[in-house]
């Protein structure tokens, strides 16, 4: 059998932080349950990890945060409307999110130290990677007049961001109709053109 590769080791100790993440929690999760998870020295996940736990943390959210735009860009183009792709987008990330206890587990307070130390100082390749993602959308959005001229790619998404952000923390346990009627009523005009 080949040796492994820098890249497919790296996936494999991602792919064991991610189960870790999962099963133990974010603060509890050791570099050695990572290492042994992923059947690797603690020595071998150093190396090819240099940042360590923080960057591991990171490397989690961003391949699941990529997962999830690709889906989001799919059902974003069956969207009949900017309004209904806001909403029903934001949705979907809600979901998504409550959904995967890998990432659940960053929202959490026992997990908010581990998070803000990841991401925090990360926090430009976060909002990268979504704005990468929307910027083509949004571009012909606003070219098709259906956005509100004024407002930028870059504003937007960390708008939604924190939107859905406070959706997960802050559950009010609405049902989806309700939701929906907040969603239209005070998030779309923010960003929908008259």
């Amino acid at each position: 059998m080949p040796p492994a590769t820098t890249d497919t080791t790296r996936e494999r100790i991602i792919d064991a932080a991610e189960v870790c993440f999962a099963r133990f929690g974010v603060a509890k999760t050791t570099v050695e349950d990572i290492a042994a998870e992923a059947r690797l020295s603690r020595a071998t996940v150093y190396r090819s990890v240099t940042g360590g736990r923080d960057e591991l943390i990171l490397a989690v959210v961003l391949r699941d945060l990529r997962r999830f735009l690709d889906r989001l860009a799919e059902r974003l183009r069956a969207q009949r409307s900017v309004r209904d792709a806001v909403v029903e987008g934001t949705l979907d990330a809600v979901a998504y999110v409550r959904e995967r206890p890998a990432i659940a587990a960053f929202l959490v307070p026992e997990a908010a130290g581990h998070m803000q130390a990841a991401v925090a100082q990360s926090a430009e390749r976060v909002l990268a990677t979504c704005r990468d993602y929307v910027r083509p959308h949004f571009d012909a959005a606003q070219r098709r007049g259906v956005l509100r001229a004024e407002i930028d790619v870059e504003g937007t998404v960390e708008f939604l961001f924190r939107m859905i952000t406070s959706l997960i923390v802050m559950d009010r346990d609405r049902d989806p109709a309700e939701l929906r009627h907040f969603l239209h009523t005070y998030v779309v005009p923010v960003i929908a053109a008259p």
